[in-house]
């Protein structure tokens, strides 16, 4: 984000834009540490607070962090309101929204029971760890991994609508195998055994007793180990191809000052054209 120029107290709101928003000052790192620190805190008081035990004996202290929290990102997101030179291209950014919920919650419990649960919204703002980190190559391969799920949708969809369809066969035979004295009561009932069998999860609610039913059962657990290996295949395979997707990317960015030849290796120290050191 750009430095604004104001006109009234320059040197006071310059100063205050380096530290809040700037991250290369000593100052502006140790704002964003402390600024991690109280997220972490009062995303961590919330948690304790869902503890009947530890509600019961400290609700006046919960109660106390939790409004001093609000107050604290509540002025912390009007200053950065107040000191950016675009407040409203701030507010609208994706890390503005961010900010403005992680204020909301506790203002919306004086109106509503329970709206402070919401309170974990604010671990949202701990992604700025990759700014303040300058965690760029994270968010490399974080780029790597999305393109690869793209790539892969249709294939996870078609996947899945394989699976869903068998779930509801192997449902509907179950359910006409075993009946309504072994808990497969109805068709629905007997996709949810389906699905759950499938996906190795096995809860133990409902079991068939019958031999033809244990049959089909131990038939579709197997099944199930087989399934599971599919998508991780595809993905597999998508994530490989991004990989070299992006290395191509990369090395037709690298040209050859001489004679201009594009697609060296990132690794490369002449160029492969001319002989030219790159």
């Amino acid at each position: 984000m750009s430095q604004p120029n104001f006109k009234h107290f320059p040197k006071l709101r310059n100063h205050l834009f380096e530290i809040v928003f700037g991250t290369e000052t000593r100052s502006g790192k140790l704002f964003d540490i402390v600024l991690l620190w109280a997220i972490v805190l009062s995303v961590l008081s919330v948690m304790l607070e869902s503890v009947k035990e530890i509600r019961e004996s400290y609700d006046t202290v919960f109660v106390v962090l939790e409004w001093f929290f609000t107050v604290l990102f509540s002025i912390e997101y009007l200053l950065r309101l107040f000191i950016t030179a675009k407040p409203k291209k701030y507010a609208f950014s994706f890390f503005g929204i961010v900010d403005l919920l992680a204020t909301l919650p506790t203002y919306i419990t004086l109106f509503m029971a329970g709206g402070s649960y919401l309170v974990v919204i604010r671990s949202l703002r701990l992604l700025r760890i990759f700014r303040i980190l300058k965690l760029g190559r994270y968010l490399r391969e974080a780029s790597v991994l999305s393109n690869a799920l793209a790539a892969s949708r249709y294939k996870i969809f078609v996947f899945l609508g394989a699976v869903f369809t068998l779930a509801m066969i192997m449902g509907t035979l179950m359910y006409m195998i075993e009946g309504g004295e072994s808990g497969f009561t109805s068709i629905p009932r007997s996709i949810y055994w389906a699905i759950v069998t499938i996906t190795t999860v096995g809860y133990g609610d409902i079991a068939p007793q019958t031999v033809t039913g244990q049959a089909f059962a131990s038939l579709l657990m197997l099944m199930g180990y087989a399934i599971i290996a599919v998508p991780t295949g595809i993905v597999t395979t998508e994530i490989a191809q991004a990989e070299r997707n992006k290395k191509t990317e990369e090395s037709n960015k690298r040209s050859c000052a001489a004679c201009g030849k594009k697609g060296h290796d990132e690794d490369a120290i002449f160029c492969r054209n001319c002989s030219a050191k790159l």
